[in-house]
């Protein structure tokens, strides 16, 4: 490598160097934003038994009509995501109708979060159909929430296909958005704008069903999200129109 180029090769280690530095001592410095769920010192344990955090997101324990457990949180999924993500997870059933609802809120690392196709691909699902949907809210007051459908498929052992439907969006201290791009944008804007990392929460909601059974599940699964919304996210978007 000629004199040159040794030159510019270092200009760029350095400048690699200073930046790395830099948003290391930014984020150092950041504010934490509110969150737009709710979390309280609520202990969180692993599927061995062990104390996995001691906050968590609070999640409803009793719906009308449904019996309702924790699911706890796996070793990898601890292992993988940054020590400060805080999590909330509850398994509902209501006859032949069970539905997981989920919360990974970040702190300050927002690699917490990452794309929901993940994880169902990691549990051998996969995903046939992506679709934008608006979810009616009527507490506190009607507004829309901009959701993610994803619809999926997996063929278990014993060889019977199930169908899954999970409903997933993103929401912070004061926003609502289904959009991961949205998200970052907004994430990035304000940490620079107003020195505040907002803290982004990643909520789904996950029903499987036999083939043939997927509209009637879907609308069981919005009527329950219809209930269980509101008693955990604290940020509701604009009022719905009449």
């Amino acid at each position: 490598m000629k004199g040159g180029k040794w030159v510019a090769f270092g200009l760029a280690l350095g400048m690699i160097a200073a930046t790395a530095g830099w948003l290391t001592e930014l984020r150092g410095r950041m504010n934490l934003g509110k969150p737009g769920v709710k979390v309280d010192p609520v202990g969180l344990y692993g599927a061995d038994g062990d104390l996995v955090a001691p906050r968590s997101v609070v999640l409803p324990t009793n719906v009308p009509g449904f019996q309702s457990e924790p699911v706890p949180i796996g070793p990898d999924e601890v292992a993988a995501l940054p020590q400060d993500t805080t999590f909330g997870r509850r398994l509902y059933r209501n006859g032949g109708f069970a539905a997981q609802l989920g919360v990974v809120l970040m702190g300050r690392d927002h690699t917490s979060i990452h794309q929901p196709q993940y994880c169902l691909q990691a549990q051998d699902w996969t995903v046939t159909h992506t679709e934008r949907i608006s979810l009616r809210m009527e507490r506190p007051y009607a507004y829309d929430i901009p959701a993610i459908k994803l619809s999926a498929t997996q063929a278990p052992a014993s060889g019977r296909m199930i169908h899954g439907i999970y409903v997933y969006w993103f929401v912070s201290g004061d926003k609502i958005t289904a959009e991961e791009g949205a998200r970052l944008w907004s994430l990035w804007k304000t940490v620079l704008e107003k020195g505040v990392t907002e803290r982004w929460a990643y909520i789904s909601y996950f029903a499987t069903c036999q083939p043939g059974e997927e509209s009637a599940t879907f609308e069981r699964l919005q009527r329950f999200i219809k209930t269980t919304v509101p008693e955990f996210q604290t940020v509701a978007g604009g009022r719905a129109g009449k």
